[in-house]
């Protein structure tokens, strides 16, 4: 049942999916900024960044209908963006399970970063991460922030897979 749904779906509307889901997490992110008042910290604004390409793929894909070839190379962004945001969310993950005298100073702020510094002296930074992003903020089932944006862009990576790798039904 569930394999005759998945071969009759357009890839169009998976790709849709792929791009709903990412929008609903940066939906999410938002909220927990504006409401919530958690402010994002230099990894989480990366991991946005990333979550942002992301939803734009798949958006893209699903407005061009690509074929099999345009299949693989929209897979191919994805999976490059799916485990970028991995390596960032780890990294995240590591910064937060520091012992308190291990970790590192804040820094910056980002808007005086990017008036101050050159773009590649902000990325680098943004990806050394600072001390506010070893506080640890909402949790749900025990697990962070990071260890949920590591596990959405795992899951991001598989669906563009699974959409690139099926065989339609003729």
């Amino acid at each position: 049942m569930m394999c005759k749904l998945w071969h009759s779906i357009s890839n169009r509307w998976l790709y849709l999916a792929g791009a709903l889901f990412a929008s609903g997490l940066m939906g999410f992110g938002l909220f927990l900024q504006y409401v919530k008042h958690q402010d994002p910290c230099p990894l989480c604004m990366v991991q946005r960044v990333i979550f942002i390409a992301i939803l734009a793929v798949f958006a893209l894909a699903a407005l061009h209908g690509p074929k099999r070839a345009g299949e693989r190379v929209y897979a191919a962004l994805i999976v490059l963006l799916s485990l970028t945001g991995m390596g960032v969310a780890a990294r995240h993950i590591w910064i937060q399970n520091l012992p308190k005298d291990q970790v590192p100073a804040c820094g910056p702020g980002l808007d005086y970063m990017l008036e101050t510094m050159p773009m590649s002296n902000v990325l680098k930074e943004l990806m050394h991460g600072s001390g506010e992003c070893a506080e640890k903020g909402w949790t749900f089932l025990t697990l962070g922030i990071p260890e949920w944006s590591l596990l959405c862009y795992l899951a991001l990576g598989v669906w563009v897979v699974l959409i690139a790798s099926r065989i339609k039904q003729r």
